[in-house]
């Protein structure tokens, strides 16, 4: 049911990364392919030494890169995402002398401000730019159409942290998609977190992001599978948070006023359900301590979240992998820009549930990650 992942923390934290040890190469995508594999075996023995570097140096001979990031919203998941990406690209840039370009917008607005990336997009194909990384709420017809003329000036357009899963795979225009599946390692990992903490039985409440947005269609596929397991688990509530922590905060406020005697509260994503974790204190009821009180669970693997679980204020979130996402887009971007390689359709990362039993070391991977020491853009 979970898909492996593609690459591992190990491989990342190596050395020399996927580059020597093929883990992205192998398969094709479908822009010019004939492979949709979600994982691509290594097809050789990892490369090392000074002369592979120095064969790498010669054909990069020095090559600016120009890349243009787009995530739907500014927000601390993203800025994760990005200072893995700035940790490779130094890598990169120290190693094979490449040099890199390197601009960050967002649309204006929340989630649903869609026509913001697709300008964003556009003025970059206007610019030259080699590779662009896309996150966006816009739906699946509009951007194909704005990847294919793409495509047609030679734009590469990569997309991370997508719901890529739900789309037709034949009918993508992109050259990989770095991410996870939603439904698999982040809904039905939350849903079954919460049945073995409550043994089976319980009634829970439900935060979802807007209506229609892919992320949600995912995850509730997941969640509700994992419900579907385990019947004794009673759904009270729902309401739309908007992926944002206010919003979190109201929805979980008005929920709770309509019936406070509840076992959980799901955010879908993390800004929600630290907004849930909110609402409890707010409306003096006790948070899970492991055998009573609200258990609070989300989804991203924010810095802040794990403040939060250590002060024993969210129970648990899904890690979604942004280390790893910034990591490998940078991988990609780099063997199919510069190498000429081609990659996977789907470069899927690990996930995990974290709660105090693990979260010091996905607290410092991911502080590894922020404490990038050099940045790039503005």
């Amino acid at each position: 049911m979970t898909a492996s992942p593609a690459t591992t923390r190990r491989s990342l934290l190596g050395g020399a990364g996927l580059l020597a040890a093929a883990g992205l190469l192998a398969a094709c995508s479908p822009n010019g392919s004939d492979s949709t594999a979600s994982n691509a075996g290594p097809s050789q023995g990892p490369a090392s030494g000074a002369s592979y570097d120095d064969a790498v140096r010669s054909i990069v001979d020095g090559r600016e890169i120009k890349v243009g990031f787009t995530p739907p919203v500014l927000s601390e998941n993203f800025t994760q995402i990005e200072h893995a990406a700035f940790r490779k690209m130094q890598e990169l840039e120290e190693r094979f002398g490449c040099t890199w370009v390197w601009e960050r917008q967002s649309p204006v607005g929340d989630f649903s401000a869609v026509q913001g990336t697709l300008g964003i997009v556009q003025s970059w194909m206007a610019r030259g730019f080699d590779a662009i990384a896309v996150s966006t709420g816009a739906n699946f017809a509009t951007v194909q159409d704005l990847y294919r003329q793409a495509n047609a000036e030679g734009v590469k357009i990569y997309q991370f942290n997508q719901p890529a899963e739900l789309y037709p795979e034949e009918e993508l225009l992109t050259v990989t998609n770095v991410g996870y599946d939603n439904r698999w390692q982040s809904g039905y990992l939350a849903g079954t977190y919460i049945a073995e903490k409550l043994g089976g039985s319980g009634k829970i409440l439900q935060i979802w992001g807007p209506s229609g947005s892919d992320w949600t269609r995912a995850r509730k596929i997941g969640f509700d599978k994992a419900l579907a397991e385990n019947p004794g688990i009673e759904v009270v509530g729902e309401a739309d948070g908007g992926y944002v922590r206010d919003k979190g905060l109201q929805a979980a406020q008005d929920l709770l006023t309509r019936d406070p005697d509840i076992d959980a509260i799901y955010g879908e994503n993390e800004e929600m359900a630290l907004g849930a974790s909110q609402a409890i204190d707010a409306a003096g009821l006790k948070h899970w301590d492991g055998s009573d009180g609200i258990l609070t669970i989300g989804a991203d693997g924010l810095m802040s979240g794990y403040q939060k679980i250590r002060e024993k204020k969210l129970t648990a979130t899904v890690n979604i992998g942004g280390v790893d996402q910034g990591q490998n887009l940078i991988e990609a971007i780099f063997q199919t820009v510069v190498l000429g390689q081609t990659v996977t359709q789907f470069i899927n990362n690990p996930t995990q549930v974290v709660d105090l039993s693990n979260v010091a070391w996905h607290e410092a991977y991911t502080q590894w990650a922020l404490d990038a020491p050099k940045t790039y853009g503005s």
